[in-house]
């Protein structure tokens, strides 16, 4: 990865570890990142405004997930390198949660070039992800690559030194209904999600309703 990520990857190891250090509580899982104090109380960051278009030529927006908890991811289709070993974890997340309203995916393609939305139909076809549960999003690619940020997760950037041509990172990120991000894992670490989806059963828990 390039040095202007060195930082952002510090700062997701810690906030790794920081969701690790809580999984033997029966506490809720923390909200994640550094609270602001707005007239004497904290404030956590939240994911910004967005607007994207996924398979399907939905928009999908904040709006989209309202109410609900869900779980967002960068990838691209032609990735040579992380993205199979994520999209299958990713998967495993799908299959696992597939009948509860209360979740949903989010996958952002960083090769707006390329991904097109017939291109990302296919791709989801090929993992018979249903779009009401799994969205695969493209757009502006400003815009996906500045709010990878928000989700503390190391901004994509354009390579052609490293196979695919593109850099970005394979975290799995989990953000609540009031767009606080919860918890994060290594998407290509299949004993990290085993640990990232406990992490979404307490959220879930904390959430309430549901199945």
């Amino acid at each position: 990865m390039k040095n202007a990520n060195l930082y952002w990857i510090f700062l997701v190891f810690l906030l790794i570890g920081a969701c690790q250090s809580s999984t033997s509580s029966n506490q809720p899982l923390p909200i994640l990142g550094e609270p602001k104090i707005v007239d004497g109380k904290e404030v956590f960051p939240t994911i910004p405004d967005f607007q994207f278009t996924d398979q399907d030529s939905n928009k999908v927006n904040n709006a989209t997930f309202a109410g609900k908890a869900y779980v967002a991811d960068f990838f691209f289709i032609s990735c040579p390198t992380i993205c199979p070993r994520v999209t299958k974890q990713m998967l495993r997340v799908y299959q696992k949660f597939k009948n509860d309203d209360r979740i949903v995916l989010l996958s952002h393609t960083v090769d707006t070039k390329h991904d097109t939305i017939p291109r990302l139909k296919e791709h989801a076809k090929r993992l018979e992800a249903a779009t009401d549960h799994w969205h695969f999003v493209t757009g502006n690619r400003d815009s996906i690559y500045n709010i990878a940020n928000n989700y503390f997760s190391p901004k994509p950037s354009e390579d052609a030194s490293i196979p695919g041509g593109y850099n970005h990172s394979g975290l799995l990120i989990l953000v609540d209904p009031k767009r606080h991000v919860r918890a994060f894992a290594d998407g290509t670490d299949p004993k990290a999600v085993d640990q990232f989806m406990i992490d979404i059963e307490r959220l879930l828990k904390e959430m309430g309703g549901g199945k």
